[in-house]
């Protein structure tokens, strides 16, 4: 009788290796890198921006200006006071354009709107900016993160020149004792306005560099926009007013005034309230108009 032998059962089949995962589209092109944070892209653009040579040299120039304004404008109403008594006239105090002079703070304006339009126009014009968009897709993210750094930054500089400006002008009017505190009324406000209004233009000149993306230009445009456009609207007329009362300096002008005009002296001031809104609406719509137009332009 022939032994029967019967087969050995087949091995399972191993299983088949997982695929291995696609590599992932983010910045450094290696897989399972994760997606760069907005905490990254804001140190990233506080390097691009401290990097620069010029950034410490226009944050010292802006600092010392304004604040020199300041004294000088001081040292000139103390020499036109004379021999006036302010301790008899204790309410009239706060000579608020000695403490914060247009022309410093003007050319403060200035200055920070340029450096926030230069930003980014300057990295359209050394082509960084499509390694920049490369390593992050999402454009409007590194809008926003450079608009964090601008304010941050223009933030502190702003709060230091504000604080710095009324500190000198008033240990210089103390010799003709016409210096107030802060808590004198309208001092705080004016404190606070113009430590705000350098991130306010910074922002703005972020907004037009996106915009028109030519070094001269953009910084042209910036001056325009918040130097020379409100001189075309007087406060005589009405519609006049109204546009006037639109700008951004203006608006730091009618907040740092602690007085206004009797009614029916012809001129038409704005209101406090109003004057807030422009500085906050200014930034924001800065940053929209922004965040449009770098999502639909090509770099």
């Amino acid at each position: 009788m022939t032994a029967r032998t019967s087969a050995a059962p087949a091995a399972p089949a191993a299983p088949a290796a997982p695929a291995a995962p696609a590599a992932s589209a983010v910045p450094g092109g290696r897989a399972g890198t994760p997606p760069a944070r907005f905490a990254d892209l804001v140190a990233a653009e506080w390097i691009k921006l401290r990097s620069l040579r010029s950034t410490p040299w226009l944050l010292a120039f802006a600092t010392l200006f304004v604040i020199g304004s300041s004294a000088a404008a001081s040292f000139a109403e103390s020499a036109n006071l004379g021999g006036t008594d302010m301790t008899v006239r204790p309410n009239e105090g706060f000579l608020v354009f000695d403490a914060y002079p247009v022309p410093g703070y003007l050319t403060l304006m200035l200055v920070a709107g340029s450096i926030g339009a230069l930003t980014v126009v300057a990295e359209y014009g050394t082509g960084l900016i499509r390694a920049t968009t490369v390593a992050v897709p999402a454009r409007g993210s590194v809008v926003l993160a450079k608009g964090a750094v601008l304010v941050a930054v223009w933030g502190v500089v702003g709060t230091v020149i504000s604080i710095g400006s009324f500190v000198v002008s008033q240990a210089i009017l103390s010799g003709r004792h016409a210096d107030v505190p802060f808590g004198h009324p309208g001092v705080l406000r004016a404190v606070v306005v113009s430590a705000l209004v350098a991130p306010v233009c910074a922002v703005v000149g972020l907004g037009i560099g996106v915009l028109v993306r030519h070094g001269a230009a953009a910084t042209a445009t910036t001056g325009f926009v918040l130097l020379m456009l409100p001189v075309f609207f007087s406060t005589s007329v009405r519609w006049s007013a109204d546009v006037n009362h639109l700008m951004v300096s203006s608006a730091w002008k009618r907040l740092v005034e602690h007085w206004s005009p009797p009614p029916g002296s012809g001129f038409n001031y704005a209101t406090v309230s109003g004057s807030w809104a422009v500085l906050a609406i200014w930034p924001m719509a800065a940053l929209v108009l922004a965040l449009v137009a770098v999502r639909r332009r090509d770099v």
